[in-house]
């Protein structure tokens, strides 16, 4: 399902317009962002848990070459399926 399919499927849903589904949409997507910046951690009931972790600094392989390449240490985001998300989809 595309971004687009979702805000079609919401407008039917829930009986609104295109323009009034994309802007809850993407109002969501923005809250769920800023909650990552500011907070770190965002649950979603039923689908999971975005988290923001650390990341160390390791070696790597450049797949190319095979030289050995550094990468920095950086943040990055884990998910955390839900129960009921993990049985829909088993």
């Amino acid at each position: 399902m595309t971004k687009a399919d979702l805000i079609n499927h919401l407008a039917q849903e829930c009986k609104m317009t295109q323009a009034a589904s994309k802007d809850a949409i993407e109002v969501l997507v923005k809250k769920i962002l800023k909650t990552l910046k500011k907070e770190g951690r965002f649950a979603l009931h039923g689908i999971g848990v975005f988290e923001v972790v650390k990341r160390k600094k390791r070696m790597g392989r450049n797949p190319k070459t095979n030289e050995p390449v550094v990468i920095k240490a950086h943040k990055a985001v884990k998910f955390k399926m839900a129960k009921a998300l993990k049985e829909t989809v088993n």
